[in-house]
């Protein structure tokens, strides 16, 4: 329980990256938990492009269901509040507000994890940070995202 409590506050956490491009993201991905009982996604790539596409819809709904750890969503963890599970996805998408983005590299990472480099763009800014992707059984979860690379952009507009 502690571990998943620690999933909101190590959203801050850094990971090790590596660059590759791949195109741009501009519109946001349908969510693979909209419409569906199973959270998550089946794949890291789409639980990223759920997550990203439901922080600039700001879709706290969505966001909870790709949001979580080898345990599963954090929605289901209870180990928070849904007030204050909300107030950190209403942080986190002060700090992830986006017009666009880009995978820049997709890499393994410890405990069968995957780490992502990604490039978000707001307005003239771009900001890279490290995603780090976890699977529970066969859906995967975004986890947790280094905070200090975008920290500007919580405080921006």
């Amino acid at each position: 329980m502690r571990k998943l409590l620690l999933v909101g506050l190590l959203f801050a956490g850094a990971c090790k990256s590596r660059t590759v491009e791949v195109p741009v993201n501009t519109a946001p991905t349908p969510s693979p938990v909209a419409g569906n009982s199973a959270a998550g996604a089946p794949s890291p790539r789409l639980a990223l492009d759920a997550f990203l596409g439901a922080v600039r819809a700001q879709d706290l709904q969505a966001m909870s269901g790709v949001w979580g750890d080898k345990n599963g969503p954090v929605r289901d963890a209870r180990v928070m509040s849904r007030e204050d599970m909300e107030q950190r996805e209403l942080y986190l998408i002060r700090c992830l507000k986006h017009d666009s983005f880009r995978v820049l590299g997709d890499s393994p990472a410890l405990d069968g994890e995957r780490s992502m480099r990604v490039e978000l763009v707001r307005g003239t800014v771009a900001k890279s940070t490290d995603f780090s992707l976890a699977r529970s059984g066969d859906r995967w979860f975004v986890r947790t995202f280094a905070l200090d690379p975008v920290k500007d952009l919580c405080a921006a507009k």
